[in-house]
């Protein structure tokens, strides 16, 4: 055997071991699409919340709680983005008076995603059925409030300053849901921990 036919086989092998343990990770446990399957918008779930496999496991409440903080902080980027866009005056008539209503209901989204995640932070076993209740119905406020900014911008015409506050509201939305899904997911197993 020459010598370039054993690094033949080695690089051969080592190849062969590498994509092997490729194949094995892909089959492994993969927490976040498992926590993910219940929601509407899985890829942008998976992508949002892949740093929190490793601690969050299997744990419906640390998914629901990273969903909500995730959430809450996407929701306050984009109010950030409505204020700016407001304070430009860059908006006028309708537009600007939807584009004002739109605050207050981020506003009051911020509100309600803010006390939904101390709630979960404070989650016992003894409050547990009524606080899922308190849970579920800010979070679906919270949804209600962003819902509520896009349609004060149906059928208006505004070109792309419009076009912008709608697809970042309209992607908000899809985090809320998405976490609204896990806070179900959570409510169904019975088990804050």
């Amino acid at each position: 055997m020459t010598v370039a036919s054993v690094m033949s086989n080695l690089v051969a092998l080592l190849l062969l071991l590498w994509l092997t343990n490729v194949a094995a990770r892909g089959r492994g446990p993969s927490y976040v699409q498992e926590a993910c399957s219940v929601t509407q918008y899985r890829e942008l779930c998976v992508r949002s919340l892949a740093s929190f496999s490793g601690s969050a496991k299997r744990s419906p409440s640390r998914w629901a709680r990273a969903g909500v903080s995730v959430s809450l902080s996407e929701v306050k980027n984009a109010g950030r983005y409505l204020e700016k866009v407001y304070t430009s005056r860059s908006l006028r008539g309708r537009n600007r008076a939807a584009l004002s209503d739109c605050l207050e209901c981020f506003q009051d989204a911020v509100d309600n995603l803010h006390k939904s995640l101390g709630l979960l932070r404070m989650l016992t076993r003894n409050d547990f059925n009524d606080r899922m209740s308190d849970l579920l119905t800010w979070m679906s406020a919270a949804l209600t409030d962003e819902d509520t900014c896009l349609d004060g911008f149906e059928g208006q015409t505004g070109g792309r300053a419009v076009r912008a506050i709608h697809n970042r509201v309209q992607r908000v939305t899809y985090y809320t849901s998405n976490a609204l899904a896990l806070a179900n997911k959570l409510a169904s197993t019975g088990e804050p921990a």
